[in-house]
C-alpha cells in the first residue's frame, strides 16, 4: 500500500513555547485528539508527511513542529539552549498553547528521547506514547557504555564533539555527506530526488546544522540531571525497523522493562527510516493503538 501526503490539509502555523518560536504544520479537525509528532536528526516536520495525512484523515489534530534549531523554527545560539531537558519543556509547552490536557506523543530518532524523557517527567499530559527506533535513555546509556558493537555505530556522536569542524565538512558539496547517509542507511527509493531537496533547503536555513549538531554536544556535555523517574506510567507502543545501522534491535526489547503497559513491533524489513518505508504499517499500528480502548 503507498502512502501519498496531501499537503491540502496541512496548515503553517508558529507558536511561542518556552521562549522559542517553533514551525508547527497541522493538519486535521480542530476538535479531534491531539497526536503530536517529533521528528529526530536530521529531520524536519517533512519526516512526518505521510503520517500526518493519514492521521489527520483519521480524524485526529495532528501537529508536527520543527525542533529548535531545525528549519524555521528558532534557532538559539550555544550547547546550552539544546540541553535535554529544555527540549521536553518546549514540548510541553506546545501541549499547553494547544489547550489540551492531554495529547497523543509521537517521536522518532531524537525525537524519540525527547518523548521518552517527557513521558517520564510528565505522564498526566499524555493519552499515550509512540516510539520509533530509538531506546529508552537507560537502555541507550549501557549499551554505548557496554557494547563495542553499539559504541561503533555511534561513532558520530563523538565526532558531533567537535567545534565548528562537523557543520563545516557537513554542507560541503551541496551536503553531500547528509545526503549520502541518508540514501547509504535507507532502503532503495526511501529519500526519493525531490525529498533530498526539501531536506536541503531545510538545512541550509540560517545556523540549521550548527543548531541541529548541537543537540548531541549537549548530549554529551550538558547531561541531564537524573531526577526523573524512569518508568514509564503511560502506555507505550515502540515500533522498530530492525535493519537499523545506527541502533542495535536488542535495545527495543529491553526498553519495554521501563514501561508498566508496553508493546513492541518489529519492521523486519525495515532501517532506522521506518517512518518512511513501512509507512502504511505504522500508520496503521499508531491509529490501532490510539484507538484501543477508546469508548
Amino acid at each position: 500500500m503507498s502512502v501519498i501526503a496531501n499537503y491540502k490539509l496541512m496548515e503553517h502555523h508558529f507558536t511561542t513555547t518556552n521562549g522559542v518560536r517553533l514551525h508547527v504544520v497541522q493538519a486535521g479537525p480542530v476538535d479531534g485528539l491531539l497526536v503530536i509528532l517529533l521528528h529526530g536528526f536530521p529531520e524536519f516536520w517533512y519526516g512526518w508527511r505521510k503520517q500526518i495525512t493519514f492521521l489527520a484523515e483519521a480524524g485526529y489534530r495532528v501537529w508536527a513542529p520543527d525542533q529548535r534549531g531545525y528549519n524555521l523554527s528558532d534557532k538559539p545560539d550555544g550547547v546550552g539552549a539544546y540541553q535535554t531537558d529544555t527540549l521536553v519543556d518546549d514540548i510541553l509547552g506546545l501541549i499547553d498553547a494547544s489547550g489540551r490536557q492531554q495529547v497523543f506523543l509521537v517521536g522518532h530518532d531524537w525525537g524519540a528521547m525527547v518523548a521518552w524523557r517527557l513521558a517520564a517527567r510528565y505522564p498526566e499530559r499524555l493519552h499515550k506514547l509512540v516510539i520509533l527506533n530509538v531506546p529508552h535513555w537507560r537502555v541507550m546509556k549501557r549499551f554505548a557504555l557496554r557494547q563495542p558493537r553499539q559504541l561503533a555505530r555511534s561513532w558520530y556522536i563523538f565526532f558531533f564533539q567537535l567545534p565548528w569542524l562537523p557543520e563545516t565538512l557537513i554542507k560541503w558539496k551541496q551536503y553531500g555527506f547528509m545526503v549520502q547517509t541518508l540514501l547509504g542507511t535507507s532502503r532503495p527509493g526511501t529519500f526519493r530526488r525531490e525529498d533530498l531537496a526539501q531536506y536541503k533547503q531545510a538545512w541550509a536555513q540560517p545556523n540549521a546544522f550548527r543548531s541541529m549538531v548541537n543537540w548531541y554536544r549537549a548530549a554529551i556535555q550538558k547531561r541531564p540531571v537524573e531526577r526523573v523517574n524512569s518508568v514509564i506510567q503511560v502506555p507505550v507502543l515502540v515500533l522498530w525497523g530492525k535493519q537499523d545501522r545506527f541502533l542495535m534491535a536488542e535495545m527495543a526489547q529491553l526498553s519495554l522493562n521501563y514501561c508498566t503497559d508496553g508493546q513492541l513491533v518489529y519492521f523486519e524489513e525495515a532501517t532506522h527510516w521506518v517512518q518512511h518505508e513501512e509507512a502504511a504499517g505504522v500508520n496503521i499500528a499508531i491509529v490501532d493503538f490510539f484507538d484501543a480502548g477508546r469508548v
